[in-house]
């Protein structure tokens, strides 16, 4: 995620979020808060003190949490086609099931990364976004002539199984988002309470979490910029014809405040 940041101007502190690739969950208490919380004592643990922050689809949640609970600890926030709002898992199809939620599906798709990288680049935009036909066809050629955004997919390809050492994290995702906004569990994310400045990047055609995510928390938050991505994916900020030129207006929103 943070690759496009260059080394010599920033350090990089990239974590598995509870229940993820051997972090714990914690059984007593596994929601939204106890993230922020422990994302807060990582900066602790590393000894920052202040941090910007670079969230991505189901990272939102975590990290505009840890900007409500922590603000003196997030100097900024940049939020990648971010849940901000009660998101629910859609149904899968067996397909899914089988590709990207058991173990031989993901030796499949390691396979094919290696012996048919277009299909898989081309299967991976197809399932983040509504783009189709010829659009999608053009979107996977750029996608694969550049080396940079090729190599993006092909590695996200390889982490989106949810089985195995993912599963805990993955259930536990799906079942805070569902829960966001209920009034019986005050699980409300108070976007209107972030004061440090975000900006929002989102692909018009995401399908995994919709554009108006980002809408509607541009509306809620005291200080935000938006950037719609058109005809953009749920991978739009790392694949897509703008991707360099996005990254970069990231890259400098993250210079400017950190």
């Amino acid at each position: 995620m943070s690759r496009f940041l260059p080394e010599d101007a920033f350090r990089t502190i990239c974590v598995s979020r509870p229940g993820y690739l051997g972090t714990p969950l914690d059984p007593a208490d596994p929601s939204n808060d106890r993230e922020s919380d422990l994302l807060a004592a990582v900066l602790d643990a590393a000894g920052v003190a202040r941090a910007g922050v670079l969230a991505w689809s189901g990272g939102g949640p975590a990290a505009y949490r840890l900007a409500v609970r922590h603000p003196e600890r997030v100097s900024a926030v940049v939020a990648i086609a971010a849940v901000s709002a009660r998101w629910v898992a859609p149904r899968p199809t067996a397909a899914d099931r089988l590709m990207f939620g058991t173990g031989a599906g993901g030796r499949l798709v390691a396979f094919l990364s290696r012996r048919a990288p277009g299909q898989v680049v081309g299967g991976a935009l197809a399932s983040e976004g509504s783009v189709r036909g010829a659009e999608l066809r053009t979107l996977t050629r750029q996608a694969m002539a550049d080396p940079e955004q090729r190599r993006l997919i092909l590695e996200v390809a390889l982490t989106v199984n949810t089985a195995g050492e993912r599963e805990a994290g993955w259930r536990n995702d799906v079942a805070n988002f569902a829960r966001i906004g209920s009034i019986d569990l005050d699980l409300d994310l108070s976007l209107g309470r972030v004061r440090c400045p975000v900006l929002l990047v989102h692909g018009d055609a995401d399908t995994d979490a919709s554009v108006d995510y980002s809408r509607s928390a541009h509306a809620e938050l005291p200080d935000s910029t938006i950037v719609v991505m058109e005809h953009g994916t749920h991978l739009a900020f790392y694949a897509h014809p703008q991707a360099h030129e996005v990254q970069e207006q990231a890259h400098k929103w993250l210079s400017d405040r950190t």
